[in-house]
């Protein structure tokens, strides 16, 4: 198995700003425009695309976008994906190589939904490496970070998680 440091340089990924590691691979050419009322600001490719690496403790901070984004399992250990929805249920899904333990190739972070993910079994040598899709395409005009008070307020049962993921 490849390490963690492997796919970094191989890939040409950088720092990012939610944590891990990702490169943009892919924008496409033709985009959306919208009108002056939806909650994107201005014109967005009609997808996107992206490699993103968590390592070990590393994790992706709960943020949220106004897009649906589809993630693709390529190397590595389990990641698991958690979303808070602005209505209904907090739920999750894992990214690996074993679907008789509930894991699968590829999973939905829905729009507007809050989420992030760490490794399921944090070790010194442990990583992810997935794709992403965003469609409309992403855009930081449309990123935010969530509050880790106004979540653990709306699910206290889930406190513990929102702190680790904030």
């Amino acid at each position: 198995m490849q390490k963690a440091e492997f796919w970094i340089e191989s890939l040409q990924l950088v720092a990012h700003p939610e944590g891990g590691y990702y490169r943009e691979t892919w924008r496409s050419e033709g985009g959306y425009s919208f009108p002056d009322a939806s909650p994107f600001n201005g014109p967005r490719s009609y997808a996107t695309a992206i490699y993103y690496l968590l390592k070990s403790t590393d994790r992706s901070k709960l943020h949220r976008i106004h897009s649906d984004e589809l993630w693709f399992f390529h190397a590595g250990d389990p990641l698991t994906v958690h979303f808070f929805p602005q209505d209904g249920d907090p739920s999750s899904f894992t990214l690996g190589l074993s679907p008789g333990m509930g894991q699968v190739l590829q999973g939905v972070a829905p729009k507007e939904s809050w989420f992030g993910a760490c490794c399921e079994n944090p070790g010194e040598e442990s990583y992810a490496l997935v794709s992403c899709v965003v469609a409309p395409g992403f855009d930081f005009r449309d990123f935010a970070f969530a509050d880790r008070e106004m979540l653990q307020k709306k699910y206290p049962r889930h406190a513990e998680l929102i702190m680790r993921l904030t």
